[in-house]
């Protein structure tokens, strides 16, 4: 390369001529070449590029022109959209409570010491909608089948806490339910003899969950009893504190209560912290032989499938046996 010699990116040197036109009035704009000045507008006259639209005004920026005629949406400030909130989350509530999962307050001492007074339960309200039914050992909250409650003193919650109940957030006060354990349900025949224990069907309950000192049932002896189908026999775990099945034998039932009653099963404590705990379904009641029906299910069932499967496989052999004859009869 010559010496001196210039990369090919600088412009070309401009020779002496161009100079002292370029220099000279109303010669050519600067970098515009040798073009005729009368054509040439003035410079305060030259008119700006209009916009595009793509943002030519510089990196990021909008070019001249850009969103006129148009306000930016500003976005809607926390307190405008804070009642939308709250409305979406009280909907919400009430189908959880309607639905799903309702909280019940314990008012009595009748379920110590699973329960004790004061604490908060929360009740499965789901699988009742299907079709799932009470089993024994399960602790259930039921509607007053009528006269259970009667003399009871009613609370009388003010306004708020209706609300709050009625969409699920404080523990229903004002509603007559009733919290037990299941012991029988329909088809069952309980017992207790005074000084002995609870049996179901011939089978004796061994009942860990009884209030220490108590007795299964002294205080009031019972059975045998048949309970009806689509019914249940309730006991308090307090049983000399509880005014459950046993008692109320005068009434319509026979002490037992209709599976339409039944609200739910609880299955935890919620509150207070330190009593959370699941509500299991105690060994007891897994013992075998304990339904008079439990041995015939798993037979029922397995008849079940196995007539379906006799039947396609007797329709196979048929269906090979005529594949097997046809050539015979073609012969």
């Amino acid at each position: 390369m010559a010496v001196g010699a210039r990369s090919g990116r600088e412009e070309p040197e401009e020779r002496p001529e161009q100079q002292l036109a370029d220099s000279s009035p109303g010669g050519p704009a600067a970098g515009h070449g040798s073009a005729d000045p009368a054509n040439s507008p003035p410079a305060e006259h030259l008119v700006p590029a209009q916009d595009s639209g793509r943002g030519d005004g510089g990196p990021g920026g909008e070019g001249p022109g850009e969103g006129e005629g148009r306000t930016p949406k500003k976005p809607r400030s926390f307190w405008k959209e804070l009642p939308l909130l709250i409305g979406i989350a009280l909907v919400l509530a009430l189908l959880i409570k309607t639905f799903l999962v309702q909280a019940f307050s314990i008012p009595s001492d009748s379920m110590q010491d699973t329960l004790q007074r004061g604490d908060r339960v929360l009740v499965d309200k789901l699988t009742p909608w299907f079709g799932a039914e009470p089993q024994r050992g399960e602790v259930v909250v039921f509607h007053d089948p009528g006269g259970w409650l009667d003399g009871e003193p009613t609370p009388n919650p003010n306004a708020a806490q209706k609300f709050l109940s009625f969409i699920g957030l404080m523990p229903s006060a004002e509603e007559k339910d009733l919290i037990k354990r299941v012991i029988a349900v329909g088809g069952d025949t309980v017992e207790c003899k005074k000084g002995g224990p609870v049996t179901v069907n011939g089978k004796t309950l061994k009942e860990p969950y009884i209030f220490p000192g108590d007795s299964a049932c002294d205080d009031m002896p019972f059975g045998p009893i048949k309970v009806p189908k689509g019914r249940i026999w309730v006991m308090g775990d307090h049983r000399q504190n509880s005014l459950d099945s046993r008692y109320h034998q005068e009434l319509t039932g026979g002490g037992t209560v209709s599976t339409d009653e039944v609200v739910g099963r609880a299955f935890t404590i919620a509150w207070p912290l330190n009593r959370i705990d699941w509500l299991g379904v105690p060994d007891t009641f897994d013992q075998p032989g304990l339904s008079a029906m439990g041995t015939a299910a798993p037979a029922a069932v397995g008849l079940a499938g196995a007539v379906p499967m006799v039947l396609w496989r007797r329709r196979k052999l048929v269906q090979a046996q005529v594949k097997a004859e046809a050539p015979a009869a073609k012969g």
